[in-house]
């Protein structure tokens, strides 16, 4: 394996975590933030930061084990060596997740002005949250907003609601109506 692929991630992204040590052979449970929590496995190489230090993270093995998922990390060979990897967050470089066709990773949306179809500014993507049936931006609001809305929940529906992202200009056009 070249050197170049261990480089600590220039764009850090927090795919999820390590969990509590599982049994005594050093596997470890792991909490996955990816929509698919097996697709965690998919983005390699996996960082963790230790003493303030990037390290990378080389995955032996992983398996799911009733509701949890756990993984085998070289060089981990007991439960001590595990417990001290409890509470790392698993990085990866965002330059390692493939090109999205048409869709957006949340983080990218993160920032973004969003401004209707007729032009006027809803203000700011600061969250996105996951309801049962469709993602949900949360916009605030700018401080001299015409409707004096403080925040917005704007549905991220493709076509519907959301007719253009551009993430060159950092903006969202939508067909909403800014009294909502």
């Amino acid at each position: 394996m070249s050197k170049q692929h261990n480089q600590p991630p220039a764009n850090p992204l927090i795919l999820g975590k390590m969990g509590s040590a599982y049994g005594i052979r050093g596997w470890l449970k792991v909490f996955s933030s990816t929509e698919d929590a097996e697709s965690i496995f998919d983005y390699q190489p996996w960082f963790i930061q230790r003493a303030g230090q990037w390290q990378h993270v080389e995955l032996e093995s992983w398996k799911r084990h009733n509701q949890d998922m756990i993984i085998k990390v070289k060089g981990i060979d007991d439960r001590d060596a595990a417990g001290l990897l409890t509470n790392c967050e698993i990085v990866v470089d965002s330059e390692q997740l493939p090109e999205l066709d048409g869709e957006y990773y949340w983080k990218d949306l993160m920032g973004c002005q969003v401004v209707t179809t007729e032009g006027y500014e809803l203000g700011k993507v600061i969250d996105m949250m996951e309801t049962g049936s469709n993602d949900v931006m949360v916009v605030k609001a700018n401080l001299k907003d015409a409707f004096g809305v403080q925040e917005r929940l704007i549905p991220f529906l493709d076509e519907q609601v959301i007719k253009n992202v551009d993430l060159t200009t950092r903006s969202i056009t939508v067909d909403w109506d800014p009294g909502f």
